[in-house]
C-alpha cells in the first residue's frame, strides 16, 4: 500500500501480508514526508520561517507555530504578555479539536461507517471560520510571533467562539451516542492494534497514542508552557492500548479542549498581545 495510496496521503508505504481478511504481517517504510525543512531554516529569520512550519502538520498548524516560537522565547528569556498566552491556548485547543475531528471521520470511514465523515465537517468548518476571522487564513495561519501573536482578536470574536463551544460540545456527545456502543464498530476496534505501555514508551509514541496505552504524559502538564497551569483541566487517558482506547482518548480530549477554551475565554485579560522585545532583538540582528 502506498506511497501514493489515497488513504495514506503519500506519507508512508506499508508492505502487508494478508491472509483472507486478516493482515498477518506489516512492514512500514517511513520517510516520505522529509522535505529539507532544516536546511531551509538555515538562511531564514523566524518570521520568514513560520509559513514553512505550518506545512509540517496542515491539520493542526497552530502547534507547529507554537514549538517554533517557544524555543527562541526560552533561549532569549522573552516574557509573553498574559493576553497573548491565553490567545495562544485558545488557538491551540481549537486546532486540537479540528485535528481530532478530521481523524475521527476518516477513521470511521476506514472501518465502514461513512456517515460521520460528513458530519465532522460541520464543526470543523466553524473552527476554520474562527481561524479566518482572527488570522486571515483558514489553514496555514502564520499567526504566532516571538513574544506573542501577530494580531489581537477582532471585535465580537470571543462571543462567537463561546457560541461555538456551546454548539460543539453536544455534537461530540452525539458522536459518542452514534459510535461508541455500536456493535459493528466495537467488533472492528476492540482488542485490535494493541500497544502495551512499555511498547508505547520504547517506540517513542506521543499524544493520544501514548496516553491510550496507560501513560499519563501530556506536555501541557509536563512543560508548563503558556497559561495551562492557570486553567482547571485533566489529562485524558486509557489503559487498554487498543484502537478503541485511542478513539476514546481523542473523544475525551475534544471535550476537555472545549472546557479549556471556555475557561480561557472567560479569563482572557486585557493588555498587549505582543512583547515588542522580540522585534527589537530581530532588528538588532538585522542591523
Amino acid at each position: 500500500m502506498g506511497p501514493h495510496h489515497p488513504s495514506m496521503h503519500g506519507v508512508l508505504r506499508l508492505v502487508v501480508v494478508p491472509q483472507g481478511e486478516n493482515v498477518i504481517d506489516c512492514k512500514p517504510i517511513l520517510g516520505y514526508l522529509h522535505r529539507g525543512m532544516e536546511k531551509i531554516a538555515e538562511n531564514r529569520t523566524i518570521v520568514q520561517y513560520l509559513p514553512y512550519v505550518t506545512r509540517w502538520d496542515y491539520l493542526a498548524t497552530m502547534f507547529t507555530e507554537a514549538v517554533t516560537v517557544n524555543a527562541p522565547e526560552k533561549l532569549a528569556n522573552i516574557q509573553i504578555p498574559e493576553r497573548a498566552s491565553y490567545i495562544r491556548i485558545i488557538m491551540l485547543e481549537l486546532s486540537r479539536v479540528a485535528s481530532h475531528l478530521l481523524w475521527l471521520g476518516p477513521f470511521l470511514a476506514d472501518i465502514g461507517a461513512q456517515t460521520p465523515f460528513f458530519y465532522i465537517f460541520r464543526e470543523r468548518e466553524m473552527i476554520y471560520d474562527l481561524f479566518e476571522a482572527a488570522t486571515g487564513m483558514r489553514m496555514m495561519h502564520n499567526y504566532f510571533r516571538i513574544g506573542g501573536v501577530a494580531a489581537d482578536l477582532p471585535y465580537g470574536w470571543v462571543d462567537k467562539c463561546l457560541d461555538f463551544c456551546q454548539y460543539c460540545l453536544p455534537k461530540i456527545y452525539e458522536y459518542e451516542r452514534l459510535i461508541t456502543r455500536n456493535p459493528i464498530f466495537l467488533k472492528r476496534v476492540k482488542g485490535v492494534g494493541f500497544i502495551s505501555r512499555q511498547e508505547a514508551i520504547n517506540w517513542g509514541l506521543s499524544g493520544p497514542c501514548l496516553r491510550a496505552s496507560g501513560v499519563q504524559w501530556d506536555l501541557r502538564k509536563i512543560d508548563h508552557y503558556e497559561c495551562y497551569d492557570k486553567i482547571d483541566w485533566q489529562i485524558k487517558w486509557q489503559t487498554e492500548g487498543d484502537s478503541l482506547a485511542r478513539y476514546l482518548v481523542r473523544i475525551d480530549e475534544m471535550k476537555e479542549s472545549i472546557n479549556i477554551i471556555q475557561q480561557a475565554l472567560k479569563l482572557l485579560p486585557g493588555g498587549p498581545y505582543e512583547n515588542l522585545e522580540g522585534r527589537r532583538i530581530a532588528q538588532e540582528k538585522e542591523g
